[in-house]
């Protein structure tokens, strides 16, 4: 069992948030870790809940290749579009200068 420890956090307390990366290798192959749960799935839209919050990632030809929810690790494969983080904080903003000349 691996413990990561942070700086600043008191002698003998782990870290409190894990790690989440992405690594997407030629638009086709896409790992992600610091999964906490997949949302929902089909071949054109994966929905997951990250260490960083909710991740839409949405392409053509989707299919999760390797799911490991104990270590928060999806693999998936297909033709990625986009990766989009849905931030609930920034719903109430308005939307730039644009947003804010034509409400």
């Amino acid at each position: 069992m691996e413990q990561n420890y942070e700086f600043g956090t008191p002698m003998g307390h782990a870290r409190k948030t894990k790690e989440h990366d992405i690594t997407l290798r030629g638009r086709k192959k896409l790992d992600i870790t610091g999964v906490r749960q997949v949302e929902s799935f089909d071949n054109e839209e994966f929905l997951l809940e990250t260490e960083m919050g909710f991740l839409s990632i949405r392409g053509q030809n989707l299919h999760m290749k390797n799911l490991n929810v104990e270590q928060g690790l999806v693999s998936i494969e297909g033709k990625i579009f986009d990766l989009v983080y849905l931030d609930e904080s920034q719903s109430g903003k308005s939307k730039g200068l644009f947003g804010k000349l034509f409400k």
